[in-house]
């Protein structure tokens, strides 16, 4: 049974930082390209950040470059998300998603909050 699980969303104040973390199981974590996504309300899903398989390749959205860090770590099959600076217009829901081929699978979503 294929599962990923993010976790470590909250409220945080301007100018805070939150570490998000996507525990995947029940596929072979290390062989797929892993992507962050969110969507805040009233707007569509938008890529964050990808990491390739290996974990050599990164990329962003321009908006968070600089300010946000994906990673992952195959031999604990969980990929993060360190996001600092944050600003009210990084609220919204956060996915992780992963994808290989045809297949492509995503978790619950975290609520990451930023207000003061």
């Amino acid at each position: 049974q294929v599962q990923l699980v993010e976790s470590g969303g909250g409220l945080v104040q301007p100018g805070g930082s939150l570490r998000l973390s996507c525990a995947a199981s029940g596929f072979t974590f290390s062989s797929y390209i892993m992507r962050w996504y969110r969507q805040a309300p009233g707007k569509e899903r938008e890529m964050v950040a990808h990491i390739s398989n290996g974990g050599l390749n990164t990329n962003y959205l321009d908006s968070v470059k600089g300010r946000f860090t994906i990673s992952r770590d195959n031999a604990k099959n969980t990929m993060y998300l360190q996001m600092n600076s944050l600003k009210p217009e990084d609220t919204a829901v956060y996915y992780c998603n992963a994808r290989r081929w045809a297949f492509d699978y995503w978790g619950q979503g975290t609520q990451v909050t930023v207000s003061s």
